[in-house]
């Protein structure tokens, strides 16, 4: 998906699998589990004919994007989708993880991506949090035999229902939820709830629909044609539907890197309904 900021764009958010000894077996769990979305900053235009072919063969729901399709060229459509943003389109990953690193609280032994895609993030998780267990997760087996050959020391797996991966101190989420049908993201949060450890923290990071440059973005970039935009209001739902309690929420990336002399004052804008994306993190009461 695409990660955009107010003045241009991004790029990037998706899920996981077991590690093994090489490349191929680092993805454990079935091909066929496929409920849910692919993420990690995730970008889009309108479905692409083959896509599209290959989507329905798969018995995916009509016009449900298969990042499967896009695994091979993610990367570089990514850059295409953000380079009037940044020329770097790993900032926007550089940029989250550092957000979260600054924010966590206690000591952080095990984080998981939900949507991992193609691993864009891994890396930047690892040397944030360098004493961890990183596993990612993701629908789409094909991103993530990327991920895994890309991270030979992250876990990766297949996401799907029944899957069980234990207790998470930080669980990251970049970019998924519009991917998500409504009607099963109430389900999906529930899911990343039950992982959360106690203490733990869940961080949610989405376009801001409120932002008409996210909104242009989205309408014209490669990977949201089934995009549907989730207003800060409904992400706290969820949270709270799920039995979880806000810790916060904050507007980000309102300026492209390129005006860095202006960053710093970034951390006093969280208020204002204008950065391309918005955070909002929770936990387990108590």
């Amino acid at each position: 998906m695409a990660n955009l900021p107010l003045i241009s764009t991004q790029a990037s958010g998706s899920p996981a699998t077991r590690c093994a000894t090489s490349a191929n077996s680092k993805i454990s769990g079935a091909a066929e589990r496929r409920p849910g979305v692919s993420g990690t900053d995730r970008g889009a235009k309108a479905l692409p004919p083959t896509a599209a072919t290959s989507s329905e063969a798969k018995g995916a729901a009509p016009g449900k994007i298969d990042f499967d399709d896009y695994s091979a060229d993610y990367d570089e459509l990514l850059r295409e989708s953000t380079k009037l943003y940044a020329e770097d389109s790993e900032y926007f990953a550089r940029y989250k993880v550092d957000l979260i690193r600054d924010a966590a609280r206690g000591p952080i032994r095990r984080v998981l991506e939900y949507g991992c895609g193609t691993g864009r993030n891994i890396g930047y998780l690892q040397a944030a949090f360098p004493d961890a267990r990183i596993v990612g997760t993701d629908v789409s087996a094909a991103s993530l035999q990327v991920a895994a050959a890309n991270n030979p020391k992250a876990e990766f797996e297949v996401e799907g229902e029944g899957l069980e991966l234990g207790a998470f101190d930080l669980i990251f989420v970049a970019s998924v939820f519009h991917h998500i049908l409504p009607a099963e993201r109430a389900a999906v949060m529930a899911t990343l709830a039950r992982r959360l450890a106690q203490g733990g923290s869940i961080n949610v990071f989405e376009h801001n629909p409120f932002n008409p440059v996210t909104r242009r973005i989205v309408s014209t970039c490669p990977f949201d044609a089934d995009a549907i935009l989730l207003k800060p209001a409904e992400l706290r739902s969820l949270l709270r539907h799920a039995g979880l309690h806000l810790q916060r929420q904050t507007y980000c990336l309102f300026v492209p890197p390129r005006l860095s002399w202006f960053l710093p004052v970034e951390k006093f804008l969280g208020w204002l309904p204008l950065g391309g994306q918005y955070w909002v993190s929770a936990g387990h009461a108590g």
